[in-house]
């Protein structure tokens, strides 16, 4: 399976990419096991996390199933270093078509992070694979909504930034199709214990949203 196929099968399973900003290298199997066994396989590393490599080289040997990769990719030459350390996945919180260029160069899932439409039509047209949301804070279900009537019907919106139980059923609504989740998942120090269950409770009020 290649990482766009990988990709479309994690987020059918369950629409919620981890943002594991802070994570250590030595801690990461630990975390990215809990994670996919609670059936979490989009899993990202914030490159201004510890030594943040190896940690994604860690959590792509320890979790072949999922989509691991690396957020704040702010420049090509990152996403070779992502690439080389087994990593499949680039995220930003802005659109670089450099970075998205070099993703797709390398057949890399690219998730860029846009704030207006005229960001996120050229991170697609750049051949971004979804587009982050973001700050979600600043991008309430009434301005997803507003880009959903224009975008492409196929263009996958994740908002990331505050999101919570509470509100994620007013963003699906509006036709978001998944989240990123960070601090309310992970925050460093924490054991592999409470991100299972913490996973566990967001996986469930995600899904029990999505059938409402």
């Amino acid at each position: 399976m290649n990482a766009h196929e990988k990709f479309s099968a994690a987020l059918a399973a369950n629409p919620l990419v981890a943002i594991l900003r802070g994570l250590q290298p030595g801690e990461a199997p630990a975390i990215g096991q809990a994670l996919a066994a609670s059936g979490w396989l989009l899993i990202e590393v914030p490159l201004n996390s510890p030594d943040p490599l190896r940690s994604i080289a860690a959590l792509a040997q320890a979790c072949p199933d999922a989509l691991v990769g690396a957020g704040t990719v702010l420049q090509a030459r990152q996403v070779r270093e992502v690439h080389a350390a087994g990593g499949q996945l680039v995220v930003a919180p802005n659109f670089s078509p450099e970075v998205v260029h070099e993703a797709v160069r390398l057949g890399m899932v690219c998730l860029p992070g846009v704030f207006t439409a005229t960001e996120a039509f050229a991170a697609l047209a750049a051949g971004a694979a979804g587009l982050k949301l973001f700050p979600a804070e600043m991008i309430p279900p009434a301005a997803v909504k507003a880009l959903r009537a224009v975008l492409p019907p196929q263009a996958l919106l994740l908002p990331v930034g505050g999101i919570g139980p509470g509100n994620m059923a007013a963003y699906l609504a509006a036709g978001a199709n998944g989240f990123g989740i960070g601090s309310a998942l992970y925050k460093p120090g924490m054991h592999a214990d409470e991100v299972r269950r913490a996973a566990l409770d967001f996986k469930a009020a995600c899904a029990g949203t999505i059938r409402a």
